[in-house]
């Protein structure tokens, strides 16, 4: 049994002898003991259980690539008038909700509070010069988000200071020493992991993730049905057409070219642009590490290149590396970036509101390989290369 289920059993336990078992019939049971999951239907990362009782259980599966451990929160209403004794050691934290003041890590987090209209609500954010919306910069200059320092060694006296209900962290592994600092400080921290995700769906109904501590969940499920319809009808779109183009990616770094492996989020795209990744068929969920010689025997003669990495301009590629300029779509200027797509203070969009709208990512690629289909479509995140 995992560390889930014995938390889970402890929380039933003292809401009154719950039973746990999913396929016992819920009719026989008192109706604040009865629960259902939220539908999650693409993403992987977390579960969400609504109790009858007003309780909200989120588990978290992937903070980070191979995570050992889920962890657990429990989301406790501030009106709940007989809320159960709870006792925090069954679980990773217990926050009241709806929170008031929150510390967001990840710019990935910012779309999803200005989406569910919460922004307000942000105190705190590390290196705020990451960030490119600009209704959050309008914020950041004016005093109300302060800047934390690193993610990795956030500035743990200024966060105390902001006093914030929570804190949506985001983290590469388990070793993060401001947040262990900060737990002791009784700061209720909860992992985010939407950018371990590999589809462009999976990612965006993370918003579903943030609902709950606003209690926003129905705005959040309208929201990301929009999206999800807008996603899906254009991938429909784009099977309208039997051209199917073929597309190479990446670039060199240090004489190793880093491109998507096939079941990454960035060859999702692709695939549903009903185009021809030629590293389509490879089981990589990150990124592939391939020579140069192996890259130019497969995609010489790719129809399209996508995301050559850092570079913005084709003299950049040349001055690079002379070997560039064999493939034929530098030739034939067939080369589309998101690297030019920049906020303010430099951020990339891409990064930030790509995976809340991969409808307009997947739009952009449609427009690029298929321009008869979305004659009227304005590139949003891709750009040609200058």
């Amino acid at each position: 049994m995992d560390s889930f289920a014995i938390k889970y059993i402890a929380l039933l336990s003292l809401l009154l002898a719950f039973v746990s078992c999913k396929e016992k019939n819920q009719n026989s049971l008192p109706e604040t003991l009865k629960s259902h999951l939220v539908n999650i239907n693409y993403a992987k990362g977390f579960a969400i259980e609504k109790h009858a009782s007003g309780i909200t259980i989120i588990k978290v599966f992937s903070p980070w690539p191979d995570a050992g451990e889920a962890f657990v929160y429990c989301l406790v209403p501030k009106n709940l008038k007989k809320p159960p004794e709870l006792n925090s050691k069954d679980f990773d934290a217990v926050i009241k909700v709806p929170v008031e003041r929150i510390i967001a890590t990840s710019t990935t987090h910012i779309p999803a509070m200005e989406n569910l209209g919460v922004i307000d609500r942000l105190v705190g954010f590390p290196e705020t010069r990451y960030i490119s919306s600009e209704v959050t910069r309008k914020k950041i200059d004016e005093g109300k988000i302060k800047d934390l320092g690193n993610n990795e060694s956030i500035n743990t006296e200024m966060v105390i200071n902001l006093n914030p209900d929570l804190i949506i962290g985001f983290s590469i592994n388990n070793q993060n020493r401001a947040y262990e600092t900060l737990k002791r400080s009784n700061i209720p921290i909860v992992y985010n992991g939407d950018w371990t995700e590999e589809t462009p769906l999976g990612k965006a109904e993370w918003i579903k993730f943030f609902a709950p501590f606003f209690g926003l969940e129905e705005k959040a499920e309208r929201l990301f049905k929009t999206i999800e319809g807008n996603y899906l009808d254009a991938k429909a779109l784009a099977q309208k057409t039997t051209d199917k183009p073929t597309v190479l990616s990446g670039a060199l770094y240090k004489d190793v070219w880093y491109l998507p492996g096939g079941k990454s989020w960035a060859a999702g795209f692709i695939n549903d642009a009903n185009a021809d990744y030629l590293w389509s068929h490879t089981n990589a969920t990150g990124s592939l590490s391939l020579s140069l010689e192996s890259v130019l025997s497969k995609g010489i003669d790719a129809s399209f290149w996508i995301s050559p990495s850092q570079f913005t301009s084709y003299n950049g590629l040349n001055e690079a590396s002379r070997h560039y300029r064999r493939f034929k779509a530098y030739n034939e200027k067939k080369i589309y970036t998101f690297a030019n797509t920049k906020g303010a203070t430099g951020g990339l969009l891409y990064y930030e509101l790509g995976p809340a709208r991969p409808d307009l990512i997947l739009k952009d690629l449609i427009y690029i390989f298929h321009p008869e289909l979305l004659p009227d479509h304005e590139l949003f995140f891709f750009k040609p290369l200058m």
